[in-house]
């Protein structure tokens, strides 16, 4: 008599379907619904969402590059063009880890008003889960001893969930337009520190959609630093060719400090979403 054959996994246990391409759908679906869950279990309405660069890094840990850099060119009678390069890069760190900084400064006076409001579940910070701006953001809402959110992306380098971040809030995505969906449906504000490509695809989108109409809800969006935007994208010249209008521009407003945008937010959030 034949021995009985050991049972197969069920199909919702089977991983190597699950991870092949015919569950690919479910998949999807799962960075739907579970995000969904831990929100609601989490008492998370609404966020406030900081976009920025992954490579910006903190003033003291790019004032320490500087000096190590500087160290290392003076030794050395003529220099070479790498090592003068890596001078420039290492100040051009240190000009632009004023961004990290301030963000930490928005963060934490944002997570500060928003903890009176409704036991702070109102307004939480949100960022991408990384480093950089993303760390930043994190950490201002850990300053004021505040949650935070962290929607983070699986990539082969640069990414990693940073140490600021709610543990129960800490999500990890494999598909862009799923976390780009979490980032725009809980937003009631978004700030936008320079950044790069990344920076640039989300919030081009949320630009787009809020332009088109597909954004039905109000929401503030803070370019923060002229300095950066001003000189990076030239939106008036986008009016003079036509391929956008005037009023496009009333989207967004470039603030250049953490205390006007705060002031900027908070009397935006409370005219349309608290009183």
């Amino acid at each position: 008599m034949k021995t009985p054959l050991p049972k197969p996994p069920k199909a919702y246990k089977n991983l190597e379907f699950l991870n092949g391409p015919e569950a690919r759908l479910f998949r999807m679906m799962a960075e739907f619904i579970e995000p969904q869950s831990r929100f609601r279990k989490q008492s998370i309405r609404d966020t406030i969402v900081f976009f920025g660069s992954a490579r910006i890094k903190p003033r003291k840990e790019a004032l320490a590059e500087l000096k190590k850099v500087e160290s290392s060119v003076s030794r050395k009678k003529r220099p070479t063009k790498q090592m003068l390069q890596e001078l420039r890069d290492a100040r051009v760190q240190v000009e632009m880890s004023r961004y990290y900084e301030d963000t930490v400064e928005l963060s934490r006076l944002l997570t500060q008003w928003s903890k009176t409001l409704d036991r702070g579940s109102r307004f939480v910070v949100c960022s991408g889960g990384g480093p950089g701006i993303m760390e930043a953001a994190n950490r201002g809402a850990e300053k004021a001893k505040g949650r935070s959110v962290g929607l983070n992306i699986s990539l082969p380098f640069e990414q990693f969930a940073n140490p600021f971040i709610s543990p129960e809030l800490n999500f990890e995505f494999h598909y862009f337009f799923m976390r780009k969906f979490w980032f725009v449906y809980l937003a009631k504000a978004l700030v936008v520190f320079p950044g790069g490509f990344g920076t640039f695809d989300e919030f081009m989108e949320v630009l787009t959609l809020l332009q088109t109409g597909k954004i039905k809800k109000k929401m503030a969006v803070v370019l923060y630093g002229p300095d950066y935007w001003n000189k990076v994208v030239n939106f008036d010249e986008m009016v003079r060719h036509g391929v956008i209008g005037k009023t496009d521009l009333d989207i967004f407003k470039i603030i250049d400090s953490p205390e006007e945008a705060f002031k900027y937010l908070k009397k935006w959030l409370r005219q349309h979403y608290v009183d």
